[in-house]
């Protein structure tokens, strides 16, 4: 059974707007009858992966997310005085290695859906060769494989000639980027092409979507821009009117840990593994949302974190709020109901950890240093 590490953070957030819908409106979800706030756990990893905190911590070992791989590769064999023909079609072997290229076979039966499909995108590509470039799903290329391909385009370069199948399929790289290992990634590829290798990686870290541990009301607010040169004598009016939505709420985190299978993912770097566990722990307790932290300065550290190890299986304690926290002791009753349906968890099931430890902010209980102890012993 595989070592699994929980995290249970309550984080509040006075008067915000961190992660919005396509209104442009915080995003909410019905949980136990009431309307709750929202932030996605895709929000939550982006700001946590992207942080500077992070990004100290994991120095080299954080991976590119694009989609135009292919783009770099094809300037580098320009820059290396390779003729654009050629440029285009190495640089399409070689990013196609990792996903699907716009413009390509997929191998799909429906043939006549994928002629429509391929009329179109030849049409733009007609018009930008550089388009077919492109992955079509954004791909997560760790520093390894970074440096196999570019290495690989001045071996051609210096060669003058394409690159070979086996070249290609020696491009991965064992020591992974900590986030491709830690949150994963899916890559297509063109089914009737045998000559890709799989570089799909299986998320060793599950996050939640933060859940506001209570009911809560949009509520809207209302902005004027002053022109600064108005003196108002023709118009007394603002420069720009708008609207915005907004609110506060103290929200409920749940993140596991696949320790094993993060391990796994860096190759078996031990050290790293317990590294990238504390980095995403503080990480995780101290980074915000960077969603209108102009307009709001809402950057909180969490108040409360329950941390448990074990070979248990995983389980999150949201369904403690389940019925919603109506008190305005929104901290205390919070920390009393997750600790509450711990413990009852413990006593139908048996113990579904081997080891807490837990940070009280409110009380001044617990360290950090001690929490990143624990969870990475």
């Amino acid at each position: 059974m595989s070592q699994f590490i929980q995290l249970h953070l309550l984080t509040s957030y006075p008067p915000a707007n961190l992660n919005r819908d396509d209104m442009g409106r915080p995003k909410t979800a019905k949980m136990g009858g009431v309307d709750r706030l929202r932030i996605s756990s895709q929000s939550l990893k982006r700001a946590w992966r992207t942080s500077e905190m992070f990004k100290s911590a994991i120095d080299g070992h954080l991976g590119t997310r694009t989609k135009k791989l292919g783009i770099e590769i094809y300037k580098k064999f320009t820059e290396g005085k390779v003729a654009e023909k050629e440029a285009i079609e190495w640089a399409k072997s070689i990013a196609g290695v990792f996903g699907k290229l716009k413009g390509k076979d997929s191998g799909n039966a429906d043939a006549a859906e994928e002629k429509e499909t391929k009329k179109k995108k030849g049409k733009e590509s007609d018009k930008n060769p550089l388009l077919t470039l492109e992955i079509e799903q954004l791909a997560h290329i760790s520093p390894g494989e970074w440096d196999a391909v570019m290495d690989l385009v001045d071996k051609c370069i210096s060669e003058k000639r394409a690159p070979k199948l086996e070249e290609l399929e020696l491009m991965r790289k064992p020591e992974k980027a900590v986030d491709i290992a830690l949150f994963g990634r899916m890559l297509t590829k063109n089914s009737r092409d045998v000559s890709i290798v799989e570089f799909g990686e299986d998320a060793a870290c599950q996050v939640s979507h933060a859940i506001s541990v209570h009911p809560v009301v949009i509520e809207d607010d209302y902005f004027t821009a002053v022109d600064d040169l108005n003196k108002h004598e023709e118009d007394a009016g603002a420069a720009h009117i708008g609207e915005r939505g907004f609110a506060a709420a103290l929200f409920y985190t749940y993140i596991c840990i696949n320790k094993d299978l993060l391990i796994e993912n860096l190759g078996d770097n031990k050290k790293l593994a317990a590294q990238t566990i504390s980095a995403l722990t503080e990480t995780a307790i101290k980074v915000s949302p960077t969603g209108m932290q102009n307009s709001h300065a809402s950057r909180a550290y969490a108040s409360y974190v329950l941390a448990e190890k074990g070979e248990q299986q995983p389980r999150s304690l949201s369904v403690a709020f389940l019925k919603p926290i109506e008190s305005r002791k929104y901290d205390d009753d919070s920390i009393a109901a997750i600790k509450k349906h711990q413990e009852n968890m413990d006593k139908v099931y048996g113990s579904c950890a081997d080891f807490r430890y837990s940070l009280n902010a409110i009380t001044g209980e617990g360290t950090m240093k001690e929490l990143l102890e624990f969870v990475t012993k």
